[in-house]
């Protein structure tokens, strides 16, 4: 890496290192602060973390209205209640703080990613440093849009399902808080890289491993792969399947566009 003082001189090893060691002063202390102000306003992240376990959460209520905009006017979710426990003694306080971190972490994203930037953006030529900031943007765009496909449709009706299943009519679910959060976070997580497809078919295209005919040809194939990967990540119910299924392959459709797009532009030079 090249990276140069204020005088334009090449920076040392050592100096490298001091700036990368700012750098992560920085990103810890952005992060720390949002973690603090996340921690600070309890009722407000706790209100916005549990809203996905209510019966009459807004997916559902948005749900109820496209089927009764379609003609199901009698179409409706049960209502139901699934209580939340803590079983140590401090565990509601921990889990706070754990989840206060990781709510400070990706509201500080935007952040990280701006810092890792300027870290490495000396190295690059111009040319590489806005084909960087593009990429980084679509990156960090699909992983928001797979958080908030988690938020809104795969945790609850997970929770949904999960947390009412019962073996029995004597048995009876109580969900631990650890494994509520474990549960939101893990699944927000695998969308959020779930939703790189199209970034992964384009550095895919881009080293040669694969091509829009290549794509195109196994599309029915794709679709088959897509429904088996949202049945391992879905309670087992068909609406869901479907919920999950279509995003999911809408892109991979994009995933066809955008490797066919680099390969007209690098035909055209």
């Amino acid at each position: 890496m090249a990276n140069s003082n204020e005088n334009g001189s090449m920076l040392t090893f050592g100096g490298h290192l001091e700036v990368l060691r700012q750098m992560l002063f920085r990103i810890i202390g952005m992060a720390g602060v949002l973690a603090a102000v996340v921690f600070c306003f309890k009722d407000v992240t706790w209100h916005l973390l549990l809203a996905p376990s209510e019966w009459n959460f807004c997916t559902y209520q948005w749900i109820e209205s496209a089927m009764h905009t379609i003609g199901f006017a009698d179409f409706h979710f049960d209502e139901f209640y699934v209580d939340l426990i803590a079983t140590d003694l401090s565990s509601q306080f921990m889990t706070h703080i754990t989840t206060a971190v990781y709510l400070g972490l990706l509201g500080a994203s935007p952040y990280i990613l701006f810092e890792l930037f300027r870290f490495i953006s000396p190295a690059l030529y111009e040319s590489e440093k806005k084909y960087s900031v593009q990429v980084a943007t679509v990156i960090y765009i699909l992983f928001i849009l797979g958080v908030l496909m988690s938020y809104f449709i795969l945790f609850p009706i997970s929770f949904r399902f999960l947390g009412t299943y019962s073996v029995a009519e004597r048995v009876h679910s109580t969900i631990t808080l650890d494994s509520y959060v474990e549960t939101f976070t893990t699944l927000t997580l695998v969308m959020g890289l779930v939703f790189q497809l199209p970034v992964i078919a384009f550095v895919l295209a881009k080293m040669g491993f694969i091509s829009s005919n290549v794509l195109s040809e196994y599309r029915k194939h794709s679709f088959l792969v897509i429904m088996l990967v949202a049945a391992i990540i879905t309670p087992p119910d068909l609406m869901t399947l479907i919920l999950v299924t279509i995003p999911l392959y809408l892109l991979f459709e994009l995933s066809i566009r955008v490797v066919k797009w680099m390969e007209n532009k690098s035909n055209c030079q």
